[in-house]
């Protein structure tokens, strides 16, 4: 209880002395003026993050349509690729191909679609924290 006392009376007796110089202005000035530069920094940051997703999302679903348009329109006894040996797995491999390719490209606009969603939502999560940010400093 003594040290808790004696902390208080010491913030007591503390009396800052501050100067209406020019010094404290021109430091005060810069540090403002670096608190801007980060703050545009990041909202510019901000926006490249977003249209790198979205042209990233377009990209994944242009190329995923091409994938599916061109195994959709094959006929169905045409594999999409084939082995030249007639290893048993290669061959089963070969026959099934239609399958798997689509089940491939299905997982990867699932793994795309999930992937996209969450990056929205890392952003928008990014955003708020920095709205925050300028809230405290306001």
């Amino acid at each position: 209880m003594n040290k808790d006392k004696a902390l208080e009376d010491l913030f007591l007796a503390h009396k800052p002395h501050f100067d209406d110089t020019g010094a404290f202005m021109a430091s005060l000035t810069t540090r403002l003026d670096a608190v801007e530069y980060i703050k545009q920094h990041q909202e510019a940051t901000l926006r490249r993050y977003k249209l790198a997703v979205a042209i990233a999302f377009l990209a994944g679903i242009i190329s995923s349509a091409i994938a599916m348009t061109y195994i959709l329109l094959t006929p169905m006894d045409v594999p999409v690729f084939t082995f030249k040996h007639q290893f048993f797995l290669l061959q089963w491999l070969s026959e099934n191909s239609r399958f798997i390719t689509a089940v491939a490209i299905s997982l990867l606009m699932t793994f795309g679609i999930t992937s996209f969603i969450g990056n929205i939502q890392e952003v928008m999560t990014m955003r708020q924290s920095l709205q925050d940010q300028r809230s405290i400093q306001s």
